[in-house]
């Protein structure tokens, strides 16, 4: 008699092609804290322990230099000092550069390939990055190539890190210039945001990382839209409730889509958590990143916006409603480097947007909006109308 077994094999057999199949699920936890690094705070060996019986577990944390200091360094130490039964600190931390830097050279990555080699962390010992999202794309990213995947727990300690990229699945750094070409999908052990590390950030990095929550609002949460309005001047100085529920909400709603959207390792042409950034990505190339992400984000959204409203997508209006949310956070939406053009004289970021489409494959595919809250995908991009959307932001801009 044919087995169940049998059967099902037979199934997956059309031809002369046998159809392997299988899934693997995948869960983190993503917590939110204050002092995770304080002795009587258990998150961190709990996290590290897991449901495994064993005693313990090697770690070994690499630091984004902006934030490697003495007090930092004592205060892990101490921590792994009171959870000895099960945590071993099995090396002072390795300092790496932070922001771009680390990304734009492979050799960044080696060196912690090296360290991972060296202090023998196998797959069941723990790589943790301390950093912002810049940090925790290269660390993930040796991570994920040494021993095919050691354990990473990331620790954003940005705005932008703790709200958007440091709860994803992907790492990558940069080769010959453009963005985020080597790179993995590989979800992390776990995610330990400590809002304490954002009362350390220049108001600048705080500022920018913002612009990640009014875009995810913007595709998909309108109530989040309007509260992003109503609280904005407490967003714009730090107040710590409102800027704890916007990273929050969020990290919510973005996990929502790589959990949900159907498409959590982008094998398709649809980015809808890239609204915003096609622009944004060519404008911080051009800028050689003078512009940070967020802030080329938040341009890259209003540039969007008025497009969405002249393609008739968006209702006339709304678009100056986004500016002046964006406005009122204390983010720009025009910069000069937006009208330069390459060595044939075509404008820069219409060439961004021919290598959007190649690091999308397949068709391009750009979101933009149906109304606040609510995205659209469309698969062209009328050139004459990005032209006049630039007009009117430089026109506004200059208003002010």
């Amino acid at each position: 008699m044919e087995s169940k077994v049998d059967r099902a094999a037979a199934d997956d057999i059309v031809g002369d092609v046998a159809w392997q199949r299988f899934s693997v699920p995948y869960q983190y936890p993503v917590a939110f804290v204050r002092g995770l690094f304080d002795a009587d705070n258990p998150l961190f060996a709990r996290i590290v322990r897991g449901p495994e019986t064993k005693k313990r577990h090697r770690c070994f944390f690499m630091i984004d230099e902006g934030l490697a200091s003495a007090a930092l360094t004592t205060r892990i130490s101490s921590y792994f000092a009171a959870h000895a039964k099960h945590l071993e600190l099995i090396a002072a931390p390795m300092v790496v550069p932070g922001g771009e830097i680390v990304k734009k050279d492979l050799a960044h990555v080696e060196r912690m390939q090296d360290a991972i080699h060296t202090h023998a962390i196998d797959r069941h010992s723990y790589v943790i990055a301390i950093g912002g999202g810049a940090v925790l794309d290269a660390v993930g990213l040796a991570a994920a190539t040494s021993h095919r995947g050691v354990r990473h727990i990331r620790i954003p300690t940005t705005v932008l890190s703790q709200n958007d990229s440091g709860v994803g699945v992907k790492n990558a750094v940069n080769f010959k210039g453009i963005k985020n070409y080597i790179g993995t999908f590989a979800p992390p052990w776990a995610v330990l945001n400590d809002f304490d590390f954002l009362q350390h950030l220049p108001d600048r990095e705080r500022i920018a990382g913002i612009s990640e929550a009014v875009k995810v609002a913007l595709i998909r949460d309108r109530a989040f839209y309007l509260w992003l309005e109503e609280n904005a001047d407490a967003l714009a100085v730090f107040e710590p409730a409102a800027e704890e529920y916007m990273v929050r909400r969020s990290a919510e709603l973005h996990m929502r889509q790589i959990a949900h959207g159907g498409d959590p390792f982008e094998m398709g042409s649809a980015r809808p958590l890239d609204f915003g950034h096609w622009s944004a990505h060519k404008l911080e190339a051009i800028t050689n990143h003078h512009v940070r992400h967020g802030e080329a984000v938040a341009i890259g959204i209003a540039l969007d916006a008025r497009y969405s409203v002249l393609a008739g997508l968006l209702p006339e209006g709304e678009d100056e409603r986004i500016v002046v949310l964006l406005e009122s956070l204390g983010l720009r939406i025009w910069h000069p480097a937006l009208e330069s053009t390459d060595a044939r004289g075509n404008l820069a970021i219409l060439v961004g947007l021919q290598e959007f489409q190649e690091h999308l494959g397949g068709e391009l595919t750009i979101t933009l909006l149906r109304d606040l809250g609510t995205g659209v995908e469309v698969h062209e991009m009328d050139a004459s109308l990005v032209q006049q959307a630039l007009g009117w932001l430089k026109a506004r801009a200059r208003s002010e």
